[in-house]
């Protein structure tokens, strides 16, 4: 069972773009909580945080907690256990949606994605359904990546942009912009993917609903404290994914039609 701390009444918002929720999942995030939500808080105060911890062994939640009690724009959603990116940011869009919220901004916790940016992607919201923090479009860049990882990423998403024609540069990218109407047309309930395939999906579903996607360029930077969630499990899954869309595209008896997504998603063990 989830329970939420932390105040919800709030009337004022992000110019242009109105009540923005950023939702923050953790896993065992203690120490980069802290340093996240603070800067956070100084580079755009307009906006509010969700942090959705899934039961941390390190305390995360705990230290979740004493945020909100110190800050009334830091909430937090206690989830029973660990179970999965997607299913966190699902659990967040839903919260969001429920308290009124008109966007809703994905951010990791370990500080890759720089908060002192996000006014910049809250701008183009102004006139865009979605909005992608992208490093692989004009002007994007990523910091501390060893050449294989940044060749494996780009090939990923070179391979998405082919297999879904969908042009996107950074369908896995993970620092994005929802409006809250968007999310209901793309069906977000209904999203099981994890990791990148989570990212990859809601891009595609944005892509076939014939919402307007934008993408602004960002600076990347690898995690400098704690473990990073990414495995060749995680890419592996999001590669396997795109495979049987793209599949189910081209023959409809593979994973239902264009109709509906509840259809057109491939159904697999």
């Amino acid at each position: 069972m989830s329970e939420v701390t932390g105040a919800v009444e709030r009337t004022a918002g992000y110019p242009g773009v109105g009540r923005v929720l950023v939702v923050i999942p953790t896993y065992n995030e203690a120490e980069n909580v802290v340093i996240i939500t603070e800067r956070l808080r100084q580079a755009v105060p307009a906006v509010e945080i969700l942090i959705a911890d899934d039961n941390s062994p390190d305390g995360t939640g705990a230290v979740a907690d004493r945020l909100a009690a110190a800050d009334e724009y830091v909430h937090v959603l206690h989830r029973s256990g660990k179970q999965g990116l997607g299913a966190a940011y699902v659990a967040g869009f839903r919260w969001a949606r429920e308290h009124g919220y008109d966007a809703v901004v994905e951010m990791d916790a370990d500080g890759s994605h720089a908060p002192e940016e996000l006014t910049r992607l809250l701008d183009a919201a102004r006139d865009a359904d979605v909005v992608i923090g992208s490093r692989w479009t004009s002007g994007g860049e990523v910091v501390n990546w060893p050449w294989h990882r940044q060749l494996l990423s780009r090939g990923g998403n070179l391979y998405t942009r082919v297999a879904l024609g969908m042009p996107v540069s950074d369908a896995t990218g993970g620092y994005r912009i929802y409006r809250v109407p968007a999310l209901d047309k793309m069906d977000f309930e209904s999203v099981t993917s994890q990791g990148y395939s989570f990212q990859v999906e809601l891009s595609w579903r944005a892509h076939r609903a014939g919402l307007r996607t934008v993408e602004v360029p960002i600076t990347f930077a690898e995690r400098e404290h704690g473990t990073s969630k990414m495995s060749p499990l995680i890419v592996g899954e999001a590669l396997w994914r795109v495979t049987l869309w793209c599949l189910s595209e081209r023959r409809p008896g593979l994973g239902g039609s264009r109709r509906g997504y509840g259809d057109s998603t491939p159904r697999w063990p």
